[in-house]
């Protein structure tokens, strides 16, 4: 089931083109990833999704709606890049501030418990570390018991750690039956998180696919490099289908090919009685096809 199609955005502001022409859809029960570099149009892109922002062109239905349908408030969640709340607002206070807005809201007391923020329920947000107003910004996402979240840039600035145990909560949020739409920078977290991904550049969808069939796009070349116990000939492995080069440097061997490479090699090594020692298997990343896709370089941690 489709929960949400885009067919055409268009946005600009002044002279700056933003979204230029981006068609999308999101299944239910999926993550789905808007990946692209800084200034792509992806925060736009999910503004006009959410309603925020109004499309100059092109249509846009959330679960059968328009997105400025009042109905849809409580069935969309919304975690914005830039999101704040006062310095002294408390996490219990925000949490019930929050419940207050819904008809069928969830219990907050048991959302808190589930974000690990039991013990902060005291704490002014001020004195919350970025990992927990991230968890807090995904307690009041989900609140209102909504159907759908959509999580703008949630662990940009967050340590390795709180990044990972983040990444633990939005698969969680999945697993409550919530659709999620994510947009992201971090080719990690895409990788990890995504059902399927549309990578936005320049204001336009470039790719869209899941995240395995992107990297294929890329390139479908794996490098093999190992120590050999003893010495061959070379058409040992070079006759195989799947191996294209074959390179000597040193004592080391440095294999090219495709598809099923690392079994065809180890296969034909281990009937030579050959021992790969060192044996490093090296193939395409999500990095590698964002850089294939949009020319960018990426942004790690």
């Amino acid at each position: 089931m489709t929960v949400i199609e885009v067919s055409n955005l268009s946005k600009r502001y002044g002279d700056t083109v933003a979204v230029r022409d981006v068609s999308l859809a999101v299944e239910a029960g999926e993550i789905f990833g808007i990946l692209g570099p800084n200034g792509a149009g992806k925060t736009t892109t999910v503004e006009c999704i959410a309603g925020l922002r109004t499309a100059d062109g092109g249509g846009i239905s959330v679960l059968g709606r328009a997105p400025r349908d009042p109905w849809l408030r409580s069935q969309v969640g919304i975690q914005l890049q830039e999101s704040q709340l006062q310095d002294k607002l408390t996490v219990r206070e925000a949490l019930q501030l929050y419940h207050s807005f819904y008809p069928h809201p969830a219990d907050w007391r048991e959302l808190a418990a589930d974000l690990g923020l039991e013990s902060k329920l005291g704490t002014a947000y001020a004195k919350l570390s970025g990992g927990q107003k991230q968890r807090l910004s995904i307690a009041l996402a989900l609140i209102g018991n909504p159907r759908i979240a959509i999580l703008d840039e949630l662990t940009t600035g967050l340590d390795p750690q709180a990044r990972r145990d983040t990444w633990d909560l939005i698969e969680s949020v999945r697993d409550r039956g919530v659709t999620v739409v994510l947009v992201t920078h971090f080719m990690e977290e895409a990788e990890r998180l995504c059902d399927r991904i549309a990578v936005i550049d320049k204001g336009e969808v470039v790719a869209l696919d899941t995240p395995a069939g992107l990297v294929e796009r890329a390139t479908a070349d794996q490098t093999i490099r190992f120590r050999p116990s003893k010495d061959f000939d070379d058409a040992l492995l070079t006759g195989l289908p799947e191996v294209t080069r074959l390179t000597r440097r040193g004592d080391r061997i440095e294999i090219l090919g495709t598809g099923n490479l690392l079994f065809a090699v180890a296969s034909a090594l281990a009937v030579h009685q050959i021992v790969a020692g060192e044996l490093r298997l090296e193939q395409a990343t999500l990095d590698d096809a964002f850089v294939h896709l949009t020319g960018n370089a990426t942004t790690g941690e």
